[in-house]
C-alpha cells in the first residue's frame, strides 16, 4: 500500500554502541541480522499511521520470521501535551507484560485522549484491574519517567528529529528511515541488509 506521507530517507550511516534494550518493549530474535529501533510519540498521527498500516507487515515479514528484531523508543515531541503521559503509562505497562496491547490500544483510539487528555481511561482497557493499580503506581515512579528520558535522549544523540524515525540497525551501520515510507521501498532495503 502507498502511502502519500513524506519519506525522508539517509543511507549515510552513523556508527554507534550497541544500547540498552528494555526487553519488555522489545519483539523477535535478539540475534536476528537487522535490528529495527522505532522512535515514536504515542500522540503523532503519524506514528499512528505507520503502527496500524505498516508495523504489522513489519512484524509479519520481518520480524516473526526472524529476519529483524524490533525495539520500541518513546520519543513524545514536546508540542504533544500528553504524549509524555502516555508514554510513561507505556513503559509502566511494560514492566507488568502488557507494553504491545497498551501501545495498541492508544494509537487506535488516540484521536479521542489527544483531545480530551483522557489518558488512563485509554490505557486502562488493555489492563485487569489488578494491572490498572500497578500501572498507576509505577507511571509516577522516577525509574519510569527516566526510562522515557533516557529514550528521548538517545534518539536526540542518534540525530532524531521527528517522529516516527526508525533506525535500521546492520552491524555497527545505522540507517535512519523518517515518516512513514512506502513499504515496498521499505521491504527492498531491508531485503538488502538482510542478505
Amino acid at each position: 500500500m502507498k502511502l502519500s506521507f513524506p519519506l525522508l530517507f539517509s543511507l549515510l550511516p552513523i556508527l554507534s554502541a550497541a544500547p540498552t534494550l528494555d526487553k519488555a518493549k522489545t519483539f523477535g530474535n535478539p540475534d536476528a541480522p537487522i535490528t529495527i529501533e522505532l522512535f515514536s510519540d504515542f500522540q503523532c498521527p503519524s506514528c499512528r499511521m505507520l503502527h496500524i498500516t505498516l508495523l504489522p507487515s513489519i512484524m509479519r515479514d520481518y520480524v516473526l520470521p526472524g529476519k529483524a528484531y524490533l525495539v520500541y523508543k518513546e520519543y513524545p515531541l514536546p508540542q504533544h501535551n500528553h504524549s509524555r503521559e502516555a508514554a510513561a503509562y507505556a513503559c509502566a505497562a511494560a514492566r507488568v507484560g502488557k507494553y504491545e496491547q497498551v501501545a495498541d490500544a492508544l494509537f487506535q483510539n488516540q484521536p479521542a485522549w489527544a483531545e480530551n487528555g483522557k489518558v488512563f481511561e485509554t490505557v486502562s482497557t488493555a489492563l485487569t484491574p489488578a494491572e490498572q493499580k500497578k500501572v498507576q503506581a509505577l507511571a509516577r515512579d522516577p525509574g519510569i519517567l527516566d526510562e522515557v528520558q533516557q529514550d528521548v535522549q538517545q534518539g536526540q544523540s542518534q540525530g532524531v528529529n521527528q517522529t516516527p524515525t526508525m533506525l535500521i540497525i546492520h552491524g555497527t551501520k545505522r540507517y535512519p528511515v523518517a515518516g512513514v515510507p512506502n513499504y515496498s521501498l521499505l521491504r527492498s532495503i531491508l531485503d538488502g541488509l538482510a542478505k
